[in-house]
């Protein structure tokens, strides 16, 4: 059958989630998941990979008319670090606009620095910690990082205004 033929070219990227409705978490899509990602019609990607993106990635986007909002770590941080306080606000405020969806959020492997904004998101969200750091593992599988749930535990969402058109 043809239709089935088809659906089973469509490749998610590596650790790819469904956060919320429209709210997406992967990491670095290759050309084999760019026909997934059309399915999505995304209107933004919030890119946190430290290494500029792809020529591919790039001409997807472009091709697309998708936002590409380079976020990525100082190259001169330690890769180990957490991601910083001010990225993960300034991302925070971006998936917290609905005008912003559908929207992907994205980073090397998905795990790590997705893992921590999404978890402060799932603070902001009231989530209890043991189901934040349970979602985060789960993506992370056997690489997590001890700093980076430090990160989220300590995190202030009184830094993070809740607009009033706030996603349901």
């Amino acid at each position: 059958d043809t239709k089935t033929l088809t659906r089973m070219n469509y490749i998610p990227p590596p650790n790819f989630g469904c956060v919320e409705d429209y709210l997406y978490r992967s990491g670095t899509p290759n050309e084999l998941n760019f026909p997934f990602l059309e399915t999505l019609h995304l209107k933004k990607i919030i890119y946190l990979a430290p290494e500029d993106p792809s020529q591919h990635l790039q001409r997807f986007v472009d091709d697309h008319d998708i936002e590409l909002i380079f976020l990525g770590v100082d190259q001169h941080t330690n890769p180990w670090n957490p991601i910083s306080e001010e990225t993960v606000i300034y991302s925070l405020k971006i998936l917290l606009d609905p005008k912003n969806y559908p929207l992907l959020i994205m980073c090397g492997l998905g795990r790590h620095k997705t893992g921590t904004v999404v978890g402060c998101l799932r603070k902001l969200q009231r989530w209890n910690l043991t189901s934040i750091f349970e979602e985060y593992r789960r993506y992370a599988g056997n690489k997590v990082r001890l700093n980076n749930e430090q990160f989220i535990e300590l995190f202030d969402t009184d830094l993070v205004g809740i607009p009033e058109n706030k996603p349901s």
